[in-house]
This record gives C-alpha cells, structure tokens and sequence, in this order.
C-alpha cells in the first residue's frame, strides 16, 4: 500500500492523488512500490511526523516490552499517538510490519569484508545472531521468522553465501551448510529463551534454584535406575550454567561437521 498522508493533513484533489475530472485515484493506475523501495525514499517534508523508520522503531519497542502478541496495528497506533488508519496508510498490515521489525534489528549484523575464512564468517554471525534473539526473544515466536525476505537479512546470507562461495561446492551444498547453521541458532536460541522464560514464570532466578525446585521429580527419575549416563552427567558437569559455553560447542560441532563433509 503506498504511503499516504497522516490524520490531520489537509489537501486539494490533486495533493490527495485525485483526477478532478474523473475523480479516480491516479495511484491506482501506478505499480504499488514495494514496501523496501517506500523505505529508501526521503520522505516528504509534510508526512515527516510518521515515517516507516518510526513505525519500526515503536514495533521493535513494543514488542521488546510486551512481547510479539502486544504488536497489534491499534497498539502501534496508540504508542505513536496517531489513529489507527494512519499507520494503515504507510504498511498494509501486520506482514509489513514484522518484516520492517526483523529488518530493523537484523542491520547490526554483520562481518567485515576483510575477514575471508568462511568458519570465522558463519560463525561469528551465529554468535551475533543468538545474542540479537535474547535481546529480542520476539524474534523466535514469531512463525515466519526464518523466511522474512528483508534487505538486512538478505545481505547477512549473502555474506555468509558468499564466504562459503568459490570452495567447489555445488550451489545446494552451499545452501545446505548455510541453513544448517541458522537451524542450530535458531533452535538452540529458542530453547534458551524458553528455558529462561520458564524460570521467569516460576520464579526461579538462577540455575541452582531451577535445580533445587525440581529436585523431587529428578530424585524420583534417577532412582528408578533407568538413566545412569544422565545421572552421571547431573553428578559430574560443571558447566550447567553457561549457556554461551553450551552453544558455541554446539556450533563448533555444527561448522566441524560441515568441513568433514564437504572437505572445505
């Protein structure tokens, strides 16, 4: 939908895209810009006050908030102080709106172009990734996540694309060894964010107290001497609590895994 005037503008027909003749919209006869190309215009000077850049960052603070439910066109139009049509005139529902959110928190990452070893290059935008999902735990519930097309998000996989490029794999290799990496992020990342919600709900502020709370039922579990590895390792561990250490583990496993296979 393109971008239209705020509430409270006045204008003639032809301010408001009307043939006085005809009286049809000129802009219905136009191809809709995308909502990226609307994004990388310079805004006019009269529509200033609500921008896509603010629409954004309202979303991004909303949600942060209140979590990805709160993110509703009626909130986001209350928090920008306008009416809900308003908002409606610049993205055209809730599909706009989180593909301008995950862009706008997804354009801090990134990997200087001096850096060519394509591990260093996967896994330094797998380490960046999980720390931007726990700033915005949003970011995992909503159900597109892995497939909003973004201008930010597009340039992180063409980063990490093309540090894998030119090592003689075939282009779906090339693609495989990618998503394989953003699987593990994102579902490691998701299981801590749930983890620590979990906590949250029950009041539980560190890992000893989690540990402590469900003790009888763990108790219960090794006693019955069905799961002596576990037991070993509830016994024998010492980093429970390090979920950073627990998840670049992971990923070396993962980026391991991919040199062994593909030789690279």
């Amino acid at each position: 939908m393109a971008a239209g005037k705020d509430d409270g503008d006045d204008g003639d027909d032809a301010d408001n895209g009307v043939n006085a003749d005809s009286g049809v919209s000129t802009e219905s006869r136009l191809v809709e810009p995308s909502l990226w190309e609307r994004l990388e215009r310079p805004a006019p000077t009269r529509r200033a006050s609500l921008t896509l850049d603010r629409i954004a960052a309202a979303a991004v603070e909303l949600a942060d908030e209140e979590g990805a439910s709160a993110v509703t066109m009626r909130r986001l139009a209350t928090k920008l102080g306008v009416a809900p049509m308003a908002a409606y005139r610049h993205v055209s529902g809730k599909g706009d709106l989180w593909a301008l959110m995950f862009d706008r928190v997804s354009a801090g990452l990134t990997v200087d172009d001096d850096v060519a070893d394509w591990r260093e290059v996967l896994r330094s935008f797998a380490v960046q990734t999980r720390e931007l999902m726990l700033r915005h735990p949003w970011l995992g519930q909503v159900p597109t996540s892995l497939i909003q097309l973004t201008p930010a998000r597009m340039a992180v996989a063409e980063r990490q694309l093309r540090a894998l490029a030119g090592r003689d794999l075939d282009a779906d290799s090339m693609m495989a060894a990618f998503r394989a990496v953003g699987a593990f992020v994102h579902g490691a990342t998701q299981a801590e964010i749930a983890l620590r919600a979990y906590k949250r709900e029950h009041g539980w502020e560190s890992g000893a107290e989690t540990r402590q709370a469900l003790a009888p039922q763990m108790n219960y579990l090794m006693g019955t001497g069905r799961y002596p590895t576990y037991k070993k390792y509830a016994l024998s561990a010492t980093r429970k609590d390090d979920p950073a250490w627990e998840f670049e583990f992971g990923l070396d496993c993962v980026l391991d895994g991919i040199a062994q296979r593909l030789g690279i």
